[in-house]
């Protein structure tokens, strides 16, 4: 037994290279337009979330205190193109 997804059209206007990459996509891969867009949205949409959601736990352990000091981290990556680089500020 299928299941049925409901659905709601969006309409966005787009600027005509843009649209013309997605029929272009869409041609080479053999589909629908709808398809490539939704393909789209959803991947971005999962980004942006993964970001917030880092940009929370960032913010948390700045919050608690867990950080490294910015000097120790220039030092470290200035050394890096040295013979001898420092370990990781940890």
């Amino acid at each position: 037994m299928a299941t049925t997804v409901k659905t709601r059209s969006v309409t966005a206007h787009v600027p005509v290279d843009l649209a013309e990459r997605v029929d272009q996509l869409a041609e080479r891969l053999d589909r629908s337009r709808n398809w490539i867009v939704k393909q789209a949205l959803s991947a971005w949409l999962d980004q942006e979330e993964e970001r917030s959601r880092l940009t929370r736990e960032a913010l948390a352990d700045v919050d608690a205190g867990r950080v490294i000091d910015h000097q120790a981290v220039q030092a470290w990556a200035e050394s890096l193109s040295t013979e001898s680089p420092l370990p990781v500020p940890r």
